[in-house]
């Protein structure tokens, strides 16, 4: 009895095993969703984008990538579109929080380009929806002032291939939710058009922005505590933020005690000379 039933199960078990076909397995829950590959963003820290692509800004107008770059101004740029339902409004809501624990302003230190990149022939991101958006924002933010900081632009495709490809941006139509799929990060590039940082997700770090904006300037936007700060922290790549480095606290804290030494004897040293003479 014990013989038969332990043939029947193996037989069973023989019988349940499935066939190899040639065919290629569905993907399980470990693996990417089809609408999701391709959608990342390839970090091109170092390089420069082209600021001689035509945008619209959000009155409509023609004009330079060049326009929004210069005068020792960092630049802060983030690739979104205005009808999108969810990510890029947490993503800018997220910007605008930050930007609120600042004291800096844009526009006065550096600007900020929130770029479409949706140009589809039925789609609506005209520069009256641009003018929409930036309005909206700057309700939220509350600085009056700051408008000329800000700038919400479009493009044509052609333009709108160039730029995300220059800035790594990779997205795709899902056609399933109709709508596109998209990461999220703020991009920091440099008055002369050069890369610098990314910033990761839609919630960002007051310090982390200020500190990405001072170093994409070089220091030259920043007070001296501004300088210290830049000094002592350092950009983690794998945690998109910045960290206390101990060692150049240290090596701070011992230039600034040699300081003070040095200005504590001085007045020391030239007393003893006088009593000498």
């Amino acid at each position: 009895m014990l013989l038969s039933l332990g043939v029947s199960a193996q037989s069973t078990s023989a019988l349940n095993k499935p066939h190899y076909t040639g065919v290629q397995q569905e993907t399980n829950s470990a693996q990417m969703p089809e609408e999701l590959k391709g959608v990342t963003i390839a970090e091109k820290i170092g390089d420069s984008i082209d600021l001689n692509l035509d945008v619209k800004n959000e009155k409509g107008e023609v004009v330079k990538l060049s326009t929004f770059f210069g005068n020792h101004k960092p630049v802060m740029l983030s690739p979104m579109y205005y009808q999108c339902p969810g990510l890029c409004s947490f993503h800018f809501n997220g910007v605008i929080d930050a930007l609120k624990k600042m004291d800096w302003n844009p526009g006065e230190k550096f600007n900020i380009i929130a770029f479409s990149f949706d140009a589809s022939e039925n789609n609506l991101e005209k520069a009256d929806l641009a003018q929409k958006k930036k309005d909206s924002y700057m309700k939220v933010y509350g600085r009056a002032g700051t408008e000329n900081g800000f700038h919400f632009l479009t493009a044509d495709q052609a333009t709108i291939d160039a730029l995300m490809k220059q800035v790594g941006f990779q997205y795709r139509w899902n056609e399933k939710a109709n709508e596109w799929s998209h990461a999220s990060a703020a991009i920091m590039i440099s008055p002369e058009g050069k890369i610098t940082r990314y910033l990761h997700g839609v919630d960002f770090d007051a310090r982390d922005m200020k500190l990405a904006l001072n170093e994409t300037a070089n220091g030259k936007v920043g007070n001296i505590v501004d300088s210290v700060m830049l000094y002592c922290f350092k950009y983690d790549q794998h945690q998109s933020k910045y960290g206390l480095q101990v060692f150049r606290v240290v090596q701070l804290g011992g230039a600034l005690m040699t300081l003070f030494l040095g200005v504590w004897l001085l007045p020391i040293l030239f007393r003893s000379r006088r009593e000498k003479v």
